[in-house]
């Protein structure tokens, strides 16, 4: 039996080097891939990454900038269409127990080279959904050249591991549409140098939940916020008013719960700094995962790629296909 370091893609599940899915672990399976237990999650309305209750940080925080997280950005109808009509196109096998469909330039990264030809442009069906995020400050000037749908199934042993996306051709801001079940994404980060984490035991000794700083936009005014703004003035302000403690970035993981039809962007500190995973304990029954991805400075107007990447937005925003 080969080594899982020297496997090649299999025809049955598309795993190989160390990735693996329940299909090709077989009957006898290996040990999965390390799926750590988060010890924060992130809160929507304060921008926190609160200590799980059970674990050794219950009562403390931190904040985790750099996430927009919106409920309901499409309804139940909408998402039923969307998945009518990627299910009438073929998907492709991919690593770790995924299904996929590539609508972009094709690229080596290792390389960094890419090629244009071929990429006839997004879905028709993204070009409402590309509009309705011009509503949202964090996503103005948003212009997606790439969208990759993933399909993930338990059966399967379906997970994503930790890792960052590519910084050469894609922009700051990662945009994912979660789709027809909830998950978990979990955000980790090797880095050894210390975080602070102050304590939410305040007010004479009471737990709060209420902090008094800024909101992100989970209020879902669109164009009037700013998410996650002035977030360096309330750290200052909670390290005076509350006890704080250092721990190593590494120790800390924090889980962003996905609800169904949900929409998520990382830019900032959770794109370049944190990785992020979807482990298999996180996919409880069939999930799709529409990902968008813009272009870097490299590829934008003034970066040496400029003209290039001038010819992929317009084919981008070309769209094709049929409409929903």
């Amino acid at each position: 039996m080969e080594a899982a370091g020297e496997r090649g893609a299999r025809p049955d599940c598309g795993c190989k080097g160390i990735r693996s899915c329940l299909l090709c672990e077989g009957p006898a399976q290996a040990a999965p891939p390390p799926q750590k237990n988060d010890n924060f999650v992130y809160c929507p309305a304060t921008g926190l990454a609160v200590g799980e209750p059970h674990s050794e940080f219950a009562g403390w925080a931190f904040p985790f900038p750099g996430v927009f997280l919106l409920e309901d950005f499409i309804n139940e109808d909408e998402e039923s269409k969307m998945v009518q009509l990627m299910d009438r196109d073929d998907w492709k096998l991919s690593q770790s127990g995924r299904r996929k469909q590539d609508y972009g330039p094709k690229v080596n990264f290792k390389k960094h080279k890419l090629k244009a030809g071929g990429f006839l442009g997004l879905p028709s069906f993204s070009q409402e959904l590309v509009k309705r995020m011009e509503a949202y400050s964090v996503l103005e000037g948003f212009f997606p050249v790439e969208q990759c749908n993933l399909d993930y199934l338990p059966e399967r042993g379906s997970a994503i591991n930790p890792h960052f996306d590519d910084e050469w051709l894609w922009g700051e801001r990662l945009v994912s549409l979660n789709l027809l079940s909830r998950t978990v994404l979990s955000m980790s980060c090797d880095s050894e140098d210390s975080l602070r984490l102050f304590t939410t035991l305040n007010q004479g000794g009471k737990k709060s939940n209420h902090f008094g700083f800024p909101r992100t936009s989970q209020n879902h005014e669109p164009n009037n916020c700013t998410p996650l703004s002035g977030f360096s003035n309330a750290e200052r302000e909670i390290s005076y008013a509350s006890p704080t403690r250092l721990i190593p970035f590494k120790d800390a993981t924090v889980a962003i719960h996905l609800t169904r039809r949900s929409l998520l962007v990382l830019y900032g500190a959770a794109r370049y700094e944190w990785k992020h995973a979807i482990y298999r304990k996180h996919v409880e029954s069939r999930r799709i995962c529409i990902t968008f991805r813009e272009l870097s400075a490299e590829f934008s107007m003034g970066g040496e790629q400029e003209e290039l990447g001038k010819e992929l937005l317009e084919i981008a925003l070309a769209f094709q296909g049929k409409p929903v």
